[in-house]
């Protein structure tokens, strides 16, 4: 008898806790849903979205017409108060072939940050199924924001996958790039690249290893900017993966 009772007094405890738990989630839920509703009344972008919260979740469905306005959506109900997290089922109306969609990206990308040093950034882009993946190096993380601003902004791009190294700060690596610029871009037979304001000759310098990236003309200027580079002093070594307009890249094997 005294087992049952003490197992009786067991369960009604475990149940009382669980109730009290799901009680103390949920007694938040009604005030999220208005936050929540209430941001969305109103908002142009955002208008086929609905809403649901259950014990601080709260689960994002509908559509809008870009990624960055998914992105900027899922961060303000993250913030807001007593939201412990969120689903986000929204997904991307704006639709644009792969191709298309390849090429316009690439060319923003190509004269991203024009006026701040874009010759030491090197992005490599692959779109399939809406889905573009970015990756390559940059300079520094406002370079790499940029990049990314760009491409989630693209009208059809339906997801990012951000696989943007940053190379690491280094005051040396600095002082070398200036000096490799000045050695390439002001070299007479070069010269003509700087006028290009996607820069084509990138620069990439990481702990002091020189790597060599974009196309160019001819395997002339190719062997020239690799000679060039190889000839600044603090440039411990010097990987020339120029490319020759018309040729293709070689495959890793």
């Amino acid at each position: 008898m005294r087992r049952l009772l003490a197992l009786s007094l067991f369960v009604g405890l475990a149940l009382s806790c669980s109730g009290h738990a799901q009680t103390k989630g949920s007694r938040f839920d009604d005030q999220i849903q208005q936050d929540v509703s209430k941001y969305l009344q109103g908002k142009k972008d955002f208008q086929s979205i609905t809403a649901a919260t259950d014990d601080q979740i709260v689960t994002l469905t509908g559509s809008v017409n870009l990624y960055i306005d998914k992105l900027n959506l899922e961060k303000k109900v993250k913030k807001m108060k007593n939201v412990e997290g969120v689903r986000d089922h929204v997904t991307i109306s704006s639709t644009v072939p792969d191709d298309q969609l390849r090429e316009k990206l690439s060319t923003k990308l190509a004269y991203d940050r024009v006026f701040n040093y874009n010759a030491f950034n090197a992005i490599t882009l692959k779109v399939e199924n809406g889905v573009a993946t970015i990756g390559g190096t940059v300079r520094d993380y406002p370079a790499r924001d940029s990049a990314l601003a760009v491409v989630e902004t693209a009208q059809g791009v339906k997801d990012v996958v951000d696989e943007i190294e940053v190379s690491p700060t280094s005051i040396f690596d600095d002082d070398l790039r200036v000096q490799l610029y000045r050695a390439i871009y002001g070299y007479g037979p070069l010269q003509r690249y700087a006028n290009d304001p996607q820069k084509p000759i990138r620069i990439i310098v990481e702990n002091g290893k020189v790597t060599l990236l974009g196309v160019v003309n001819t395997e002339a200027d190719k062997n020239l900017a690799g000679i060039r580079a190889s000839g600044v002093s603090g440039a411990f070594s010097v990987d020339n993966q120029l490319l020759v307009v018309g040729s293709q890249p070689k495959k890793k094997k």
